[in-house]
């Protein structure tokens, strides 16, 4: 019976079902069973077991379904004894849903002599969450939803208010995410940091913070096999005097797009107020270079990522989230040039190409084609040793012993992407190569695990995997993220041949060297949070300098 044809009775049992014991016939034999209905299934099955889907299958999962406030708590998570529990006309749920900025001043309207000295600690702590530029999160809003730069400022004040000191901080670029105005604001609470007796180190590229440090430590002189050598050890002005990269990029600026390329029409969405943004739309130039700029906080990943992808879903999105399908994943199965590698190697020995996975029957048999083993502590987290076996090498000794050109397909994988460039003559493969190397990741193996690539590693080889289309519209979240001041006019080189081509370029970013490459700025603010959400500015770099209202302008 087509479902069409149901009955409102029994369209109800089949999604909801009762119960209901049936009679069904299979070729293994008729046999009764009972009938769950679709939508209890499905809840079991997946709803309920969100946590242990695989990406793939959350994928799939969330066509059919949305999130929504629960009815009876409205989002709160609190029971309504709890939500009865007021202080000044207000519940915990309310106060959490401030902004930081709002609940600081609201905090201080508790005049209870009892809850002098909790105020007192609380205000403390949020003055230090506004000055590091985070005065327009929530305290409700999930961990998970923090960007890494977040993050890491959050995890920052929690230290900052502790009253251990003689302690070593480790930092790994604390800047990411920040508009130039907080990155003075992260100085101060580095050096707040330090000043209690503590130890602080640093690893970073913004000149900002490399400026305030009392020691610094170069490492070069360049990326990969190229690198691991200290070039220079010493104070900020002996740098500045110094022959090494970091050295001569310290002395120099890029200077600010006086010749734009001119726009070919505008990309245009709808109004929105989605979250902190005021009923403005995003006019997007076509053809040129448009950056998005404003403090964090402001709405640029709203506007962009949220409003303007949606409505233009074809647009190519290249961030920093991690880029591997599988564990198995590298430059080589994501890039797509795996299978001509192992054509390659299969044509050369006779022999059939599938020898050449390890997800097939030429992996260790050991290992399974992973290269370690795991080993379970139970309570503390799984080791990962080198398979004694393959030495972690992935591959079978029968397979290793095939060659291409005097090398084992183990010592292909192990060939950097600059070496690769040499030792390839496929066009195919050289064009996926050449690309990678163009964006900067010349140093990373084609047999590297995605995993232990950074984000803005990630970033470049997603970038690398796109960048011959043409006629395309690419949005580039921070593309500077983990990059070096020498690699920026790099990046920019890029950036320029994807618009050369008739490409449409929006990139958020606060780098200023980027900024002021633009050919089209969209600046938001004026601050983060309902004091952001306003496009201060449209145009070319040039006309920014003039916006007194601007933050960008002041630092251009």
């Amino acid at each position: 019976k087509k479902i069409k044809d149901y009955t409102e009775e029994e369209y109800e049992l089949l999604l909801n079902g009762k119960d209901i014991k049936v009679f069904l016939e299979t070729p293994m034999g008729s046999m009764n069973a009972s009938y769950e209905g679709l939508i209890p299934k499905f809840n079991r099955l997946y709803i309920q077991k969100e946590g242990d889907m695989s990406a793939s299958t959350k994928k799939r999962v969330d066509k059919f379904t949305h999130i929504a406030h629960c009815d009876t708590c409205s989002g709160t998570r609190l029971s309504k004894q709890a939500l009865s529990c007021k202080i000044n006309e207000a519940n915990i749920a309310d106060y959490t849903a401030m902004q930081l900025d709002e609940l600081k001043q609201t905090i201080a309207e508790i005049k209870d002599p009892i809850a002098v000295p909790m105020i007192k600690s609380v205000t403390e702590r949020l003055q230090h969450l506004i000055d590091i530029g985070l005065g327009y999160m929530t305290l409700d809003r999930q961990t998970a939803s923090l960007s890494g730069g977040e993050s890491q400022r959050v995890k920052m004040i929690r230290h900052l208010n502790s009253s251990l000191t003689d302690l070593l901080y480790i930092f790994d670029e604390p800047s990411i995410g920040l508009h130039p105005r907080d990155v003075h604001r992260l100085n101060e609470l580095l050096v707040k940091l330090r000043d209690k007796g503590n130890t602080i180190l640093v690893v970073e590229h913004d000149p900002d913070v490399i400026k305030i440090a009392d020691h610094i430590v170069d490492v070069g002189p360049h990326a990969g096999k190229h690198g691991g050598e200290i070039q220079f050890v010493g104070s900020y002005n002996d740098l500045l005097k110094s022959d090494t990269l970091t050295g001569r990029f310290l002395n120099r600026h890029l200077p600010i797009n006086d010749k734009p390329c001119s726009p070919k029409g505008f990309l245009t969405t709808e109004k929105s107020s989605q979250f902190n943004l005021k009923n403005i739309q995003a006019n997007i130039p076509k053809e040129v270079l448009t950056v998005i700029t404003g403090v964090a906080g402001s709405g640029k990943s709203t506007l962009i990522n949220s409003v303007f992808l949606k409505e233009y879903p074809d647009a190519i999105m290249i961030d920093q989230s991690a880029a591997h399908a599988n564990i198995r994943s590298n430059p080589a199965t994501y890039t797509g040039i795996m299978d001509p590698i192992r054509k390659a190697f299969g044509k050369e020995n006779d022999v059939s190409p599938s020898l050449f996975s390890y997800n097939s029957k030429g992996a260790c048999e050991n290992c399974k084609g992973l290269g370690f083993t795991t080993m379970d502590l139970a309570f503390m987290d799984s080791i990962r040793t080198p398979c004694e076996v393959c030495h972690g090498k992935r591959f079978q000794e029968s397979v290793l012993a095939y060659k291409l050109d005097g090398k084992s397909i183990s010592d292909v994988l192990e060939l950097t992407v600059s070496e690769a460039l040499d030792f390839f003559t496929d066009k195919k493969i050289l064009k996926k190569i050449s690309a990678m190397e163009e964006v900067g990741i010349g140093y990373v193996t084609l047999g590297q695990a995605l995993s232990t690539l950074s984000g803005g590693e990630c970033q470049r080889l997603k970038l690398a995997n796109e960048l011959h289309k043409k006629g395309s519209i690419y949005i580039m979240d921070e593309p500077t993220t983990g990059l070096h001041m020498s690699d920026i006019e790099h990046i920019l080189t890029i950036i320029n041949s994807l618009v050369s081509k008739g490409n449409t370029v929006i990139v958020i970013e606060h780098n200023i060297d980027i900024i002021r490459n633009a050919d089209w700025i969209i600046d938001l603010g004026p601050e983060g949070g309902s004091a952001g959400g306003q496009i201060i500015f449209e145009g070319a770099p040039m006309d920014l300098l003039q916006n007194k209202q601007s933050l960008t302008a002041q630092y251009l």
